[in-house]
């Protein structure tokens, strides 16, 4: 039987993570052809459209960077956390070691999770697309007024958000900016996308859970010089007033391998504490 090929990504501006790897790079040529060790970051490499998995060995963001880069390679991703929360990037390295033959194997299936695609237009200054995993955010910035947008769903008036801007999330990123914004969780399998509103202007505008198979257009009708369309915390294109920034579900979702010992509630659970009684 042919030996899975497998591509390491790596945050390089981790040292522990690079040095992990170095550490294991013997082990996986065990088990595996390891077809590249690259930066999760820049351009997709070539080696990726040969590849059966892809490690990644940073954190969360590292996993959502690596998302974003291998975008429509249907590439399942098993994210080491090196980082603080480890809440997408669920393995340790000691489980790494302990489940990989069984990934290997096939008897942990990767889940498939929503992505968006982004894209800003109407003005040459912030022409920008990019893929998404987590959100899209529309950030007020300095000098930090209220801004004014107006979103639209398919052919129906969703509404105007007065306030510090939105949040469109994923399923997956409805534990990230969304949370934090007081919006819902969503089990990361859903087919569906959240707006949440940032500090509104008024106490009747709530987030919404809405379909994902029609477009969202943001109409950014008054904004600030700082305002900005920030893609999972870590890409961002400045906007202008009457820039649209338009979102749709992408065709190829990100394939993520789930730690086979946790649920998704048990990791909630156990990273956020949701779920805990108080403290007496």
């Amino acid at each position: 039987m042919a030996r899975k090929r497998v591509l390491i990504l790596v945050n390089t501006f981790k040292p522990s993570a690079s040095a992990q790897v170095q550490a294991l790079r013997s082990w996986f040529d065990e088990r595996v052809e390891v077809v590249a060790v690259s930066p999760a970051s820049g351009e997709m490499p070539a080696e990726a459209q040969s590849a059966d998995l892809c490690v990644v060995f940073g954190g969360d963001g590292t996993l959502l960077a690596a998302a974003r880069m291998l975008a429509g390679t249907s590439l399942p991703l098993l994210g080491v956390n090196m980082g603080k929360l480890g809440f997408l990037a669920e393995f340790s390295v000691e489980h790494l070691q302990k489940h990989f033959d069984d990934i290997l194997a096939g008897k942990a299936t990767p889940t498939e999770r929503m992505m968006l695609e982004v894209s800003v237009r109407n003005c040459e200054k912030h022409s920008f697309s990019s893929p998404a995993a987590n959100e899209v955010a529309i950030c007020a910035g300095a000098p930090f007024r209220m801004i004014d947008l107006n979103v639209t769903q398919g052919d129906q008036e969703v509404a105007h958000y007065l306030g510090d801007g939105l949040v469109v999330s994923t399923p997956t990123g409805s534990t990230g900016y969304n949370l934090s914004a007081s919006g819902p969780i969503l089990e990361p399998t859903l087919d569906a996308v959240v707006i949440t509103p940032i500090a509104p202007h008024t106490l009747s505008l709530r987030p919404i859970v809405v379909r994902s198979d029609l477009p969202i257009r943001i109409v950014a009708e008054s904004v600030n010089e700082g305002t900005a369309a920030i893609i999972d915390g870590q890409v961002r294109s400045g906007l202008c007033a009457g820039d649209i920034v338009e979102i749709s579900r992408s065709k190829t979702p990100a394939r993520i391998i789930s730690h086979p010992g946790r649920s998704f509630f048990h990791t909630l659970s156990a990273k956020l504490q949701w779920g805990h009684s108080p403290h007496h």
